[in-house]
């Protein structure tokens, strides 16, 4: 009976009928997790009893009735499969390690490797990372969010990823009880930061990478890597990973094997492949771009990027605008959102969809040209027809009745 309960959109309890109080949770992932819930002293208490599948519904029932009566007695139930007091469950620093450790590392990329360990000790850890997962309730995540409504958008990431912890706390049988508190924080709402370079600003651009490199104060290499990604559309970590194996100037292709949505063929177009040919290949290292240290790429494009936009007047421009902006050119030559996406190498259809107003842009510019061209052909009917007499002076009238009539006064 409890394998039939479905899961839907949110998180749904069903009931005992033989013990009140003892209950199963359906979460919409599928997973379900025995619960109790009952009173004491005039409060609620709710403990987690433990994970369908790892124990059977009777078990769970007997071991929901054990709780029930300590708790009545009032006492506190000893820890139990994750049914643990506020004091017997693990901070929020020692889930965080087990995370990083058993999840992070194993299943993520190294870029968001490094976004976990910078969430976990600039806002995590230095607030939470000492008290207990039963300790922190509602508020106490509604206030750390709150905290960080200057920056909307790392305040969802770190909302995001506590809940991850909580999640991932119940998948190993050591949540507290009460469940995940970050469910009923509301997250702010994002508002996409969308920056199109124009003709002009390529322009300048340009002109600043070629000063720049003359003038010794930006790498050729380093100027070959923002020629790149403007020639390209890839992403940074695509660029700085690179690796000359993975370019095939006979084929005209780079075979990115491990790019953010996983493999995949970025085409080299002329102008990139000069640049390719171009730049300097460092004996015995792999990578397109090495970095100073031996056997190391080149970490960080930020510092060259601010001498670069400053000298092209253009300090609100980031280095993945440079992405947008190719995208928005390609919108402008009439090329489909789906081949958008494809040269962007986007994974899902909603990614590529962000730049659907600058195809109806397009969509309505191309409206006009025809609209126009057919109206210098209207007009010139026209004025042939007023020539001729047939026609009133105002507009075009489609041939009546009265046509014959007209022929035989003239």
């Amino acid at each position: 009976m409890i394998d039939s309960l479905p899961a839907g959109g949110r998180d749904v309890v069903y009931w005992d009928s033989k013990l009140p109080g003892f209950g199963v949770r359906v979460y919409p992932s599928g997973v379900k997790v025995y619960l109790v819930q009952t009173r004491a002293d005039g409060k609620s208490r709710r403990l987690t009893v433990g994970r369908h599948g790892l124990i059977t519904a009777n078990e769970a029932r007997k071991r929901a009735a054990r709780i029930i009566a300590d708790i009545k007695a009032g006492k506190e139930p000893a820890p139990r499969n994750g049914a643990s007091p506020a004091d017997a469950s693990p901070t929020i620093a020692e889930v965080a390690a087990r995370y990083m450790t058993e999840h992070v590392a194993v299943l993520c990329k190294p870029m968001t490797q490094l976004q976990c360990r910078s969430i976990l000790d600039r806002h995590l850890l230095p607030v939470l990372g000492g008290e207990r997962l039963g300790e922190i309730g509602r508020g106490r995540v509604a206030s750390l969010h709150h905290g960080l409504r200057e920056t909307p958008i790392m305040a969802n990431k770190v909302l995001e990823l506590l809940s991850r912890l909580f999640k991932m706390a119940e998948l190993w049988e050591i949540a507290p009880e009460g469940g995940n508190p970050c469910r009923f924080v509301r997250k702010f709402k994002e508002r996409g930061r969308e920056r199109f370079l124009s003709d002009e600003e390529f322009r300048r651009l340009g002109r600043a990478l070629g000063e720049l490199e003359a003038e010794g104060r930006v790498p050729p290499d380093i100027v070959g890597a923002f020629r790149l990604l403007m020639l390209t559309g890839c992403r940074k970590s695509e660029i700085l990973t690179l690796r000359w194996d993975e370019v095939d100037l006979r084929a005209g292709e780079i075979q990115l094997r491990d790019a953010k949505t996983g493999a995949r063929a970025v085409a080299i177009s002329p102008s990139a492949r000069r640049v390719l040919e171009g730049l300097a290949r460092v004996a015995r290292s792999p990578w397109v771009f090495p970095g100073k240290k031996p056997g190391r790429h080149y970490q960080n494009l930020n510092m060259p990027w601010r001498l670069i936009r400053a000298r092209a007047g253009l300090d609100d421009v980031r280095i993945h605008d440079l992405r947008h902006s190719f995208a928005s050119r390609a919108l402008a030559l009439g090329e489909t959102l789906p081949m958008i996406g494809k040269l962007l190498g986007h994974k899902k259809v909603q990614t590529t969809a962000r730049y659907a107003h600058l195809a109806r842009d397009s969509v309505k510019a191309s409206a006009a040209r025809v609209a126009e061209s057919l109206r210098a052909d209207l007009e010139g009917a026209a004025e042939g027809a007023r020539k001729g007499g047939l026609v009133p002076r105002g507009g075009i009238e489609p041939p009546t009745r009265g046509f014959s009539v007209l022929c035989s006064t003239d």
